[in-house]
């Protein structure tokens, strides 16, 4: 979709993406080496009582799914920046979906604008476990 297509609080939900403890320790071994994410003992000893896995894991398979439905597509030009808050753990067996919204919108040039995708994932419980914030340079329609 191009710059000037999209529209503030435009959103599309995600299909469901489970998080497999075979993948989360696979990610967390290769990515993410914390006792927390890959010491059994160690994470039955916290106050979580087992593995949690690994916030950009939990990010990114989310992300995952809303590509599937991606707002920009062909006219997406570069990112900018991404923020990420987590609010509640992920564990193994959880399944989370998220609900992608156009945050914000700027006119950057006779080329493109900056828009802001926000991505609120949830757990099977509907509670908020992240936001993710990320600004895309996106095409504008008008320069062709």
């Amino acid at each position: 979709m191009y710059f000037d297509e999209l529209r503030k609080g435009m959103q599309v939900q995600t299909a469901p993406a489970a998080v497999s403890r075979q993948e989360m320790l696979a990610f967390s071994q290769q990515y993410d080496n914390v006792p927390l994410h890959t010491d059994e003992d160690y994470a039955k000893a916290t106050h979580f009582g087992q593995l949690l896995a690994p916030g950009m894991l939990s990010f990114l398979l989310v992300w995952a799914k809303y590509l599937e439905q991606d707002f920009f597509g062909e006219q997406l030009l570069a990112g900018t920046s991404q923020r990420i808050e987590w609010s509640k753990p992920v564990f193994a067996e959880d399944v989370l979906t998220g609900v992608a919204e156009i945050t914000n919108l700027t006119d950057r040039s006779p080329r493109n604008g900056l828009a802001e995708l926000t991505l609120r994932v949830y757990n099977q419980n509907q509670e908020l476990v992240l936001t993710g914030v990320t600004e895309c340079v996106v095409r504008k329609k008008s320069q062709l």
